[in-house]
């Protein structure tokens, strides 16, 4: 076994490997960029090393810089985690050249399996069923082959990122061309291929283990059905929809692909199911790594992967057959996020305020979090995962939306109160799932409005802090009495803003401590967690700002007519495409804001002409940071 291991990557993975090692007795070296400089991955590792500035493609991307790591503290092994370089077969040769073991599957084995088109190609030698499909350069005519619907994917890469459904033919040469620049951008390559879309699928994923001996085995499968934007959410481990002769049969085929490309390690087959024929499914491609979702096939194993990742890499043979896996009982796994789903998901970032993780009784978190972390734009918006083990699958579910409840991130939007609602779905607890139940239930998932003991909660810590000091003299003109002259008392008003301004007069009873407020309104108790201007409640969060009116009035009577454009989200403005004084047009692009691997368009709201730009290349913004000003043609010409 090797003595010492440099992990090369940052946040809740890094965190979750180190731990691994530390109970192997293995030595953790620990990489960082200057925006993580304090972060828990490297205050839990053995010894850390600052490996560049805060872009990833100077840090984290570099393999020179990780190489020298590696060699300046004496690791023999690298372990990458997932994503950065966990699938690059170039990482993998130098890791090598350098005489360093790689953590994962040879290089030759990411190469072929990270072109979409060779890998199925290959596994359909091997007898794996694969999707009807076609690649470039007859693409559109394999498109108009198969018949609408059909997906356009990207070879080169995965995440969701430049994948189109296209339902209409007559946009075919649109669609190519932007999934084309979306590939281009993500991953430097544009080949695309197309495959039958298949409606209301379920996706279904096979994990896998092989040795350097031959031997190859099947950890059950994953249910990752539930997704948005491509993007898995939640993730179960079994699934509902298999049964055994099915099981067996998906596990024997993941088998097959793996040994197809002689793999090696931990990996991930993926296939696309039918809901209604479950005995229909496909190969779609093979993840040659660690899987984010992989804690949930540990608790119904019992086995590490993290572990046999090692023990595989450091040339031991697997200590079980496939007649030793046993799955039991259920676990489910939820994706905590930094976004703001009240914001249609944009990223969101901030400090960690308040910080609370549930663990135990059948809980796990996987984080790379503590109460002061810095949450930029500049990584994956990905904070930690919660995942709950029970007996049945209605227990896992119950103890997940119960931690999910208990789950607090102050300072930060996260999406844990909408994973815990959309646990509750009855599809959701029914089993009956797709890949599409997310984007047609999230309306119903996502409150429109601010419940009113929120405000109710915030004014009362606003009040607390008003309140005199013990013991000394206080100016009676100061008290929050709600004392006016002639006697009558009113109730102190506190202008206050979370989505929208309001004013807001407390009409309830409320205790307040340094960490929680507890507020009654008619006859019903409601209790917060709190950190400097935000509230949390049952996995959802709120920040509540002082607004002033009469900031705001003459701010719109500077900019009277027009339209001050917001950044929707903080992050780094990419690009500016006009200048003061430009005439712009309704709808066009005016700047691209990029915030956690996620680019938005700024587009101006009406005709008119650029009177305030605020911003260049390279700007960070905060959230609703003004950008620029856009005044219709009538003012400008005044």
């Amino acid at each position: 076994m090797f003595e010492t291991v440099l992990v090369a990557n940052r946040g809740e993975i890094a965190v979750r490997v180190i731990r691994t090692l530390r109970s192997m007795g293995v030595r953790s070296v620990a990489v960082f960029s200057d925006a993580d400089a304090d972060a828990r991955h490297v205050r839990e590792a053995d010894t850390a090393v600052r490996i560049g500035p805060a872009p990833a493609s100077e840090s984290y991307l570099s393999v020179e810089r990780l190489l020298e790591a590696a060699a300046r503290t004496g690791a023999q092994a690298v372990h990458p985690g997932y994503g950065f370089l966990a699938e690059n077969a170039g990482f993998a040769r130098a890791c090598a050249e350098a005489g360093l073991v790689f953590i994962g599957p040879p290089a030759d084995a990411i190469a072929l399996m990270g072109d979409k088109i060779r890998a199925k190609e290959t596994v359909r030698e091997a007898g794996v069923p694969v999707v009807p499909g076609g690649r470039d350069p007859e693409l559109a005519e394999a498109a108009r082959e198969l018949g609408a619907p059909v997906l356009l994917k990207p070879s080169a890469g995965g995440g969701g990122k430049g994948m189109r459904l296209v339902r209409d033919l007559t946009r075919l040469e649109e669609e190519i061309a932007s999934a084309r620049r979306e590939a281009r951008a993500s991953f430097g390559d544009d080949t695309l291929l197309v495959e039958r879309w298949i409606d209301r699928p379920r996706h279904i994923e096979i994990q896998v283990l092989a040795d350097g001996h031959g031997n190859v085995v099947h950890l059950g499968e994953r249910e990752c059905s539930l997704q948005r934007r491509h993007q898995k959410i939640i993730e179960e481990a079994p699934s509902v929809l298999l049964d055994e002769e099915t099981r067996a049969a998906m596990g024997e085929a993941a088998v097959q692909a793996a040994r197809s490309c002689g793999y090696r390690g931990a990996g991930t087959v993926e296939f696309i199911v039918p809901g209604t024929d479950p005995s229909s499914y496909y190969f779609m491609e093979m993840n040659t790594r660690l899987q984010v979702e992989h804690p949930v096939t540990e608790l119904i194993t019992g086995l590490d992967l993290v572990e046999w990742q090692l023990r595989v890499a450091a040339g031991e043979p697997l200590g079980f057959t496939q007649q030793d896996v046993r799955l039991t009982g259920h676990a489910v796994e939820a994706r905590i996020c930094a976004e703001d789903p009240a914001r249609g998901f944009l990223p969101s970032g901030g400090t960690v305020l308040r910080l609370r993780e549930p663990q135990g009784d059948g809980v796990r978190t996987d984080s790379g979090l503590t109460e002061g972390t810095e949450v930029g734009s500049l990584y994956d918006p990905m904070l930690s995962k919660v995942i709950a083990y029970g007996p049945d699958r209605a227990t896992a579910l119950r103890k997940l939306r119960a931690a999910l409840a208990e789950t607090v991130t102050l300072g930060v939007q996260t999406n844990a109160g909408f994973l815990r609602r959309l646990l509750a779905h009855p599809a959701v607890v029914s089993g009956d799932m797709d890949t599409g139940l997310v984007e047609r239930a999230v309306e119903d998932l996502v409150p429109t409005d601010v419940p009113e003991e929120v405000y109710e909660a915030a004014a009362a810590v606003r009040l607390e802090a008003l309140q005199p000091e013990p013991g000394g003299w206080t100016d009676p003109f100061s008290v929050p009495s709600g004392w006016r002259l002639g006697g009558a008392r009113k109730p102190p008003a506190f202008h206050l803003k979370v989505q929208e301004p309001l004013e807001y007069t407390p009409r309830g009873t409320a205790t307040v401590s340094d960490d929680r407020v507890s507020v009654t309104l008619d006859g019903v108790r409601h209790t917060f967690h709190r950190a400097a201007d935000w509230l949390g409640r049952d996995g959802d969060a709120w920040h509540v700002r002082d607004h002033d009116p009469v900031a705001a009035s003459l701010t719109r009577a500077a900019h009277a007519g027009a339209d001050s454009l917001t950044a929707p989200m903080p992050g780094t403005v990419t690009v500016v495409k006009v200048a003061v004084g430009d005439e712009v047009s309704a709808g066009q692009s005016l700047l691209v804001v990029e915030a956690m691997k996620m680019e938005h368009v700024i587009s101006a709201p009406h005709a008119g002409k650029v009177t305030e730009l605020d911003v260049a290349p390279g700007t960070t913004v905060a959230m609703d940071q003004v950008l620029a000003v856009i005044a219709p043609h009538e003012e400008a010409a005044e």
